[in-house]
C-alpha cells in the first residue's frame, strides 16, 4: 500500500478524532467556561449508538487485519473506531503473551466494549495492560488477566457460570459472549446497583447477549445456591483458602478458577472437580500462571448489611 494511501484504519480513527470534536463542542454549546466530563449517558449518546444488526453468537469479527476488523465492528456493532482500534491492538498482544486459548475466547475479547465499563477519566486507559480503578475502592482487572482467567475454565455455550466479584461488569460481559447463563455477586451493593444498570442500558442499545447476566448484591463467599450447581466458576477477588460452599455447587466436571493466598500475593488457582468411576468425587489444583504471583482485591465480607473485614483464615 502506498504512504499516500489512507487505510481503513486511518479513516475510521479519523472518524473516532471527529466524534473527539464534536464531544467538545457540545460540552462548551451546554455553556461549560472549561470542557466539564461528561456522564456516562451522555457519553453513550455520542460515542455509541444502538448495535445496527442483531446478535449473531456464530458471527465471528475478522481476526486477519486491524482494518478488516474494525470495518467489520462499526458496520455490525456501531462501535467507535478509537477504542476498537486500541481494543485491537491488546488483542495482539494478549495473543502473543498466549492469554486467550482459542478462537471462542478471541472473539469473546474482540466483542466485548471493555471502555463501557471504565470510570470516565480512564477511558484513555480501557485497554491499558493495568488494573484500573472503578470507585468503591475496588478495580477492573487487566485485559491479559481476564482473558487469561477466563480461557482456563473453557467456557462453552449453555454452561452455566458464576462469577464472584461482579465488580466493573467487564468479566461477566466477556462471559456472555461465551455462554448464556451467566450469575453474577456483588457485595458492595452500590456498585452493584450501578454495574447492573449498565448492563441494562447496554441490553436497550441492542446489546443483546448482556440479557444473559443475572446479578445481584450478596456475600459471594456462600456462592447462590438456588441457581446451582455451575459448570464453571470464576473468583475475581483474593482469598486463603477455597470457599467450601463455592466447591459444592461446583459441578462435578465442572471448573473454577480463584486467587488464593496471602492477601497481596495470590496465585491464580485452576480447580477442577471429578468423579472417578467407584462414585468418590476428586479435587485438583494447578496454577495457571506458573507459581507467578497476582495480587488481587481482598474476598471481604459482610456482617449483617455491613461490610466487615475478609474471608481469610
Amino acid at each position: 500500500m502506498s504512504a499516500a494511501t489512507p487505510s481503513a484504519i486511518d479513516m475510521t480513527l479519523e472518524k473516532g478524532r471527529k466524534i473527539m470534536k464534536r464531544r467538545d463542542f457540545l460540552c462548551a454549546a451546554a455553556g461549560a467556561a472549561t470542557l466539564l466530563p461528561m456522564g456516562r449517558a451522555a457519553r453513550a449518546a455520542i460515542y455509541t449508538s444502538t448495535v445496527p444488526k442483531p446478535l449473531d453468537r456464530d458471527a465471528m469479527p475478522p481476526m486477519d487485519s486491524a482494518d478488516a476488523y474494525i470495518k467489520w465492528m462499526v458496520e455490525n456493532r456501531g462501535e467507535d473506531p478509537k477504542y476498537l482500534a486500541l481494543r485491537w491492538e491488546r488483542f495482539q498482544g494478549m495473543l502473543r503473551n498466549r492469554d486467550l486459548s482459542d478462537k471462542r475466547n478471541m472473539r469473546a475479547f474482540l466483542m466485548t466494549p471493555r471502555e463501557e465499563f471504565v470510570l470516565q477519566q480512564n477511558l484513555g486507559r480501557a485497554y491499558d495492560h493495568a488494573f484500573l480503578d472503578i470507585g468503591y475502592g475496588v478495580t477492573i482487572s487487566g485485559p491479559y488477566l481476564v482473558g487469561r482467567m477466563t480461557s482456563a475454565i473453557d467456557v462453552k455455550f449453555g454452561e452455566k457460570v458464576l462469577e464472584i466479584g461482579t465488580g466493573s461488569g467487564y468479566q461477566s460481559a466477556y462471559l456472555a459472549n461465551l455462554t448464556d447463563k451467566v450469575w453474577s455477586i456483588e457485595i458492595i451493593k452500590p456498585l452493584a446497583e450501578r454495574t447492573r444498570g449498565i448492563y441494562d442500558g447496554l441490553v436497550k442499545r441492542n446489546y443483546t447477549e448482556f440479557a444473559a447476566i443475572t446479578s445481584k448484591s450478596a456475600d459471594g463467599y456462600y456462592g447462590w445456591e438456588e441457581a446451582g450447581p455451575f459448570d464453571k466458576i470464576i473468583v475475581t477477588c483474593g482469598i486463603d483458602h477455597i470457599p467450601p460452599a463455592l466447591l459444592q455447587q461446583l459441578a462435578v466436571g465442572g471448573v473454577m478458577v480463584i486467587p488464593v493466598g496471602p492477601p497481596g500475593a495470590q496465585r491464580v488457582l485452576k480447580v477442577t472437580k471429578e468423579k472417578a468411576a467407584d462414585g468418590t468425587v476428586s479435587v485438583t489444583r494447578s496454577d495457571i500462571y506458573n507459581g507467578k504471583i497476582v495480587p488481587f482485591v481482598p474476598f471481604t465480607k459482610l456482617e449483617g448489611d455491613s461490610i466487615s473485614g475478609t474471608h481469610n483464615k
